[in-house]
C-alpha cells in the first residue's frame, strides 16, 4: 500500500482533509521562502542605511546621505524634519521632541505590523493542522468500523486498509504543522532582531533632531549677542 493508493481509496471527507492539509503545507513553505528573502533584504538595507548616517551632523545631511531610498529610516528622518518644520517658532524643545517621538512610535508600529504579515497564518497552521488531521483520522476509522460491521469480519487484511487511510490524515497533519511551528519560531526571532534595528533607527533620528534643535538655539543666541 502506497500513500497515493491510500489517498485514492479514502473517503471523500478524508480526501478533502488531506488536500486541505497539503495546501496548508504549501502555504507554509511559500511564506518561508518569501519571508526569508524579505527579511534578508530589509535587514541588509537598514544596516547599510544606519552606517551611511552614522557621521551625519543634521537631519538634512542624513537625508542627503540616504538619497531617495525608501525604507523605515527615511520615514523616520522625514517625520523628524516635518515636525521640526511644523513646530518652527515654538520655543519648547521638549514638546517638539515629544511630538516627534509620537510620530516615530507610529512608524515603528506600522513597520512591525507590516513585517509580521504571514506570521498569523503560520501560527494558525501550526496550531490547527494536527487537529484537522485527527478529525480526518477519526472520520476514517469510524467508516472502517462501519465497514467491519457490514462485512461481519475482523480479518486484519479487510480492516487494515481503511485504518491506514485514516491514519494517513494524521501523518499529513503533522507534516503540515511541524514545519509551520519551526518556521514561525524562527521568524519570531528574526523579526525581533529587525525591530531592534528599527529601534536603533528611531533613536538615530531622535538624536539628529535634538542636535538640530540645539544648533538652532546656539545660532539664535549668537545672532542676539552680535546684535547687542
Amino acid at each position: 500500500m502506497s500513500p497515493w493508493s491510500m489517498f485514492k481509496s479514502a473517503d471523500v471527507l478524508v480526501k478533502a482533509v488531506m488536500i486541505g492539509l497539503a495546501f496548508a503545507s504549501l502555504l507554509t513553505w511559500t511564506i518561508f521562502i518569501a519571508k526569508m528573502i524579505e527579511m534578508t533584504v530589509i535587514q541588509r538595507k537598514l544596516r547599510n542605511a544606519l552606517k551611511k548616517i552614522s557621521d551625519s551632523r543634521s537631519l538634512a545631511e542624513a537625508q542627503f546621505a540616504l538619497g531617495a531610498k525608501g525604507n523605515v529610516l527615511s520615514s523616520l528622518l522625514a517625520a523628524a524634519m516635518r515636525e521640526a518644520r511644523l513646530s518652527a517658532g515654538i520655543s519648547s524643545d521638549a514638546g517638539i521632541k515629544e511630538r516627534a517621538a509620537s510620530s516615530f512610535s507610529e512608524i515603528v508600529r506600522a513597520e512591525a505590523r507590516r513585517i509580521r504579515l504571514g506570521m498569523g497564518l503560520l501560527a494558525t497552521i501550526g496550531a490547527t493542522s494536527p487537529f484537522v488531521g485527527l478529525f480526518g483520522t477519526v472520520w476514517g476509522i469510524m467508516n472502517s468500523f462501519i465497514g467491519i460491521s457490514k462485512s461481519q469480519t475482523t480479518n486484519l487484511a479487510v480492516v487494515a486498509p481503511g485504518i491506514a487511510e485514516a491514519l494517513l490524515a494524521t501523518a499529513i497533519g503533522l507534516v503540515a504543522a511541524i514545519p509551520a511551528v519551526i518556521i514561525y519560531n524562527h521568524f519570531s526571532r528574526v523579526t525581533k532582531g529587525y525591530l531592534e534595528l528599527v529601534g536603533r533607527a528611531s533613536g538615530a533620528a531622535g538624536r539628529l533632531l535634538s542636535r538640530d534643535l540645539d544648533r538652532t538655539h546656539v545660532g539664535g543666541s549668537h545672532s542676539r549677542a552680535a546684535a547687542e
